[in-house]
């Protein structure tokens, strides 16, 4: 019964339509969450613990947290006009539209190591549109650049996307030393979707100085000197190891209080029906888990994960890239994350698990939410169809998981001495 609801619930989770059936993503999801407690499959208890064991509880509130702070942080962060101004010196220092491709991809990148990258995605798109209009460039390499840097940037940082959220509760592994394994292998997914674009796009960017430039932006100073101040302290609170979702809570909590201003519009900004997708999945995934369904996926997979460290790490991106595909990223992590423990090096899985499920969104566009939250807000500009970004997808992909692999095993190589 619970592979039932699994399977019909990933039908709504991939986008799929039936007849007389109106129900996206998230509705999908709570139908699923439910059916899995009205069956007897997973209780209300267990829908609703606080056990300390995390077998006995099915909703992951921890993630939840650490989600719901982080967006309330960017919100106010957005209020004061701060994603606005990062994008203008970054279109201020660009002189080329080439060179504005570059500044717009590691802004991204960047941003979105520290705040959830789908939230990045929502703040900067509007502004990218602006600019490559005002200065008559095409607007497809602008948005390529913002969302796949976006998803190469977030895997440096637990805070970088959801599913890394996911890897910090199970992984018991410090904000710092996840940091320490993933900078590089972000830095150089970054270094590769730009080079790329750069490259396939060198006809239709002009290497003709850009004429006109967006004015400043007013920005709220009080309120962007608070809220950069808090999101300073959370992010020094993370490498100390306090605990990640209150601290976030903590941070947003503090600017709401000392801002001056009413909560409910920071509030509104905050994506809620993304915090519902999560826990009515968390609810989904449980339910599968608990009849042991999980396990018998892993041993189907079991070829892919056989043998030493280094070729059950292969294996093991090659699977997440193709299952973070067909079901998204998240809820095969939300799978993939009870495997890890058994695999031959625990610590390289899970960093392994972060690069290859987050670069995956990169391969096709409905890979990541952040694919499309970028092209459902640039629908009326422009309407990417799915070979058009799969021609840049693909190989980008490849080649960034490739070499992102290849640094991630040279680091375990050189410290714990990997093979």
């Amino acid at each position: 019964m619970a592979l039932g609801i699994f399977i019909v619930t990933y039908l709504f989770i991939a986008g799929v339509k039936l007849p007389r059936v109106k129900l996206d993503r998230t509705g999908g999801a709570l139908l699923g969450a439910v059916a899995m407690i009205v069956v007897g499959i997973v209780t209300p208890d267990e829908a609703l613990s606080r056990a300390a064991d995390p077998s006995r509880r099915a909703v992951d509130g921890d993630t939840l947290v650490l989600l719901f702070g982080m967006m309330v942080l960017a919100a106010y962060l957005s209020e004061a006009a701060f994603f606005r101004a990062a994008a203008y010196h970054a279109v201020r220092v660009a002189r080329t539209p080439r060179t504005l491709l570059v500044a717009i991809s590691f802004v991204s990148a960047a941003l979105s190591a520290i705040l959830v990258n789908d939230t990045i995605c929502v703040m900067l798109t509007p502004l990218v549109l602006a600019v490559v209009d005002e200065a008559e460039l095409p607007p497809l390499p602008y948005l390529l650049a913002l969302c796949m840097s976006s998803n190469a940037g977030s895997v440096a940082t637990f805070t970088g996307n959801p599913q890394n959220m996911l890897i910090q509760g199970a992984a018991g592994m410090s904000y710092a030393r996840f940091l320490s394994a993933m900078l590089l292998p972000a830095a150089i997914s970054t270094a590769v979707v730009v080079a790329f674009l750069l490259w396939a796009f060198r006809r239709q960017l002009p290497k003709a100085p850009i004429r006109p430039h967006p004015s400043p932006p007013p920005v709220d100073r009080p309120l962007l000197v608070l809220g950069s101040v808090a999101l300073l302290g959370v992010v020094v609170a993370f490498f100390l190891d306090l605990p990640m979702g209150w601290t976030a809570l903590a941070g947003a909590a503090l600017v709401m209080g000392l801002s001056g201003k009413e909560p409910r519009r920071a509030l509104e900004r905050v994506d809620f029906i993304l915090l519902v997708f999560f826990a009515a999945l968390f609810v989904v995934v449980y339910g599968v888990n608990k009849e042991g369904w999980a396990e018998r996926m892993r041993d189907l997979f079991a070829p892919l994960l056989g043998g030493s460290a280094l070729p059950q790490a292969w294996g093991f991106a090659a699977l997440s890239l193709v299952a973070s595909n067909v079901f998204s990223n998240v809820p095969f992590v939300m799978l993939a994350r009870h495997w890890v423990p058994a695999l031959v090096a625990p610590q390289l899985g899970w960093e392994v698990l972060a690069l290859s499920s987050t670069l995956a969104g990169n391969l096709t566009l409905v890979g990541s939410v952040a694919n499309l939250i970028v092209f459902e807000i640039a629908r009326n500009r422009y309407r990417v169809t799915f070979l058009e970004y799969a021609r840049v997808g693909v190989p980008v992909t490849l080649l960034s998981l490739a070499l992102g692999m290849g640094a991630l095993l040279l680091e375990h190589s050189l410290v714990l001495g990997v093979r």
